[in-house]
């Protein structure tokens, strides 16, 4: 029962999207850090005050997110970073090491390896989660398509029972 106080509980869908939004956000998150070498803590501060369900145009909002996730997911990206970055490596092609790719794709690949190497979301999840972040910055592109195989590649060597 709720009271005044309580807010509602939350449905399964809710859920979901808010974790997806938190997905997108840590990517949103990940790329900002590295464009300006901003810390971890300073930008989780940021996206948790000013970008969950914020306003961003008369009557648009950004989504509320799943602040645990967002926490754990950019900073498993920071702590993880080199061991992320080396499975990205291998799973490109020899002529494109991660520091030639798109900064996004960098922040996904980052955000999606944080959750492959520590923590419990099957990978199936995460590949699916990512691909649809990758569809939302490059709605036109190929690149949903790319990220699912370089996060196979990942997922298989970071979680080869899940397979």
């Amino acid at each position: 029962m709720t009271t005044p106080d309580t807010p509602p509980a939350l449905s399964g869908n809710q859920k979901r999207r808010m974790k997806s939004a938190s997905r997108l956000y840590a990517v949103q998150a990940l790329y900002q850090m590295e464009a300006g070498d901003v810390t971890v803590e300073k930008v989780q501060r940021e996206f948790v005050d000013y970008r969950f369900g914020a306003e961003i145009e008369e009557g648009v909002e950004m989504l509320e997110g799943d602040v645990t996730l967002f926490g754990k997911i950019t900073s498993s990206a920071v702590n993880w970073q080199a061991r992320i970055d080396q499975m990205t490596d291998r799973a490109l092609v020899a002529k494109w090491p991660i520091a030639r790719i798109d900064p996004t794709l960098r922040a996904l690949f980052r955000a999606a390896g944080a959750e492959l190497v520590d923590s419990d979301t099957p990978p199936k999840v995460v590949i699916s989660e990512y691909v649809e972040v990758a569809a939302a910055f490059f709605p036109e592109g190929r690149e949903p398509r790319f990220v699912n195989a370089v996060l196979d590649h990942m997922a298989r060597e970071a979680r080869p029972e899940a397979f």
